[in-house]
Parts: C-alpha cells; sequence; structure tokens
C-alpha cells in the first residue's frame, strides 16, 4: 500500500512552533516512527508552504497512491484550489488536523477541503496521521 502525507504552510516547524497546541514532536522524528510501525505501507512524505506545490502534489499522487492524508494548514479555511484539486483525483483523501479545529478561532471552524476527503480526524495531536493510515489500512 503506497501512502503519501502532504502537509502544508508552518507544518515543517512541528516540535518548535506552539507546542502547547502542536506538540514538541518534530515531522520528520513522527514519520521516522510511523515508517518504523507500518513496515508494510510505502509511506512518503511532502510539505509545502506554497498552494500550487501542494495542489501539484495532489495531483501527480491522486491516480496511483492508495491514499493521502491531508494536512492543509490554513490554506484547509480558505483553499477552493485545493478543496478542487481533491475533488479531482480517484485516491481517498483523509483530512488530519493536530488542534481540535472546532475548539479554536472562530474561521477556524470552517473546512472548504474536508467536503472533498473520505473523512476529517481533528484534536487528536500528531496521532491523527497514524489514525489516518489505520483507517486507510483498515478500508483498503
Amino acid at each position: 500500500m503506497k501512502i503519501q502525507i502532504i502537509n502544508g504552510p508552518n507544518l515543517n516547524l512541528l516540535g518548535v512552533r506552539e507546542p502547547s497546541i502542536y506538540g514538541n514532536t518534530s515531522i520528520e522524528d513522527y514519520i521516522k516512527t510511523l515508517k518504523e510501525i507500518y513496515t508494510i505501507v510505502d509511506l512518503d512524505y511532502f510539505q509545502s508552504n506554497i498552494e500550487g506545490e501542494l495542489i501539484n502534489k495532489l495531483h501527480e499522487v491522486g491516480f496511483s497512491y492508495d491514499g493521502i492524508i491531508l494536512n492543509a494548514g490554513g490554506y484547509t479555511h480558505t483553499s477552493v484550489a485545493i478543496a478542487d484539486a481533491i475533488a479531482a483525483i480517484k485516491t481517498p483523501v483523509i483530512e488530519v488536523h493536530i488542534s481540535n479545529i472546532y475548539a479554536r478561532e472562530e474561521y477556524r471552524h470552517v473546512s472548504l477541503t474536508g467536503k472533498n476527503c473520505k473523512g476529517v480526524l481533528t484534536g487528536f495531536g500528531i496521532n491523527g496521521y497514524r489514525l489516518a493510515i489505520e483507517s486507510l489500512l483498515i478500508n483498503a
């Protein structure tokens, strides 16, 4: 099974960015842990702070991978273009948010991208990525 994790803006700073919200674990360390746990999964990781690069990655893997885990960061609440890219591909996408977006500022309560995803995980910390992998494995 091939799974692509795609992270959006500012998520390259996990482990140092607002640890009270996002925790102390770097994404690099966490991806390494996921690869050790899920040896049967070919797990790829991509991060960009640029909206168009996220769209390009969705297009690139959206017809050949078995699943995509997307944390679009702030673009979740603003990007019709990313929502359209998700709708245009056949690979199932699971949206992940480390924090509970419904317990934060009101503008974060709306996900433009979530309606085109297979499911949305929010508020489970960095373990939301692991839960998304489990979901993709169960529904394979």
